[in-house]
C-alpha cells in the first residue's frame, strides 16, 4: 500500500480529476495549501504599500492506493496536471503501514478498496 500525495495548480484539479477516473481512481482527498518552490512568488502593491507573496496557492491531493495502482496513479496525475511550466507541482509516495475502514473495521489492502 502507497499513500500518493500531489501538490498541484488549483486550475489543474478537473483535469487531474477526470485523468483519474479514467484510471479508475475514484478515492481521493483534496485540500487548499499555499507553498513555494521554484517560482518564487511576485511582488504586489496594496494602497501603495509594496510587499512580495511567496506562498502560492495549491491543491494538495492524497490518495491510498494498492502495490497495482500506484504507476497509473502517478501517470494520471501527471497527465492532468503537467502544463510544462514552473510551478506544475510535485508528488510524493510513501509507504503506507496501515489502513482501516471505520465502517467494517477491514484492515489493509481490502480498506483502501
Amino acid at each position: 500500500m502507497k499513500l500518493i500525495t500531489a501538490y498541484i495548480q488549483p486550475h489543474k484539479l478537473q483535469d487531474v480529476k477526470q485523468a483519474l477516473y479514467k484510471a479508475d481512481v475514484h478515492k481521493m482527498s483534496v485540500t487548499n495549501a499555499l507553498g513555494c518552490g521554484a517560482q518564487k512568488g511576485y511582488h504586489e502593491s496594496y494602497r501603495g504599500v509594496d510587499f512580495e507573496v511567496n506562498l502560492l496557492k495549491k491543491v494538495r491531493i492524497e490518495i491510498g492506493v494498492n502495490e497495482e495502482y500506484v504507476e497509473k496513479t502517478i501517470e494520471a496525475i501527471i497527465d492532468g496536471a503537467r502544463t510544462g511550466q514552473i510551478g506544475d507541482g510535485k508528488i510524493f509516495v510513501t509507504d503506507l503501514g496501515e489502513c482501516i475502514r471505520i465502517r467494517t473495521g477491514e484492515k489493509g489492502g481490502q480498506a483502501i478498496g
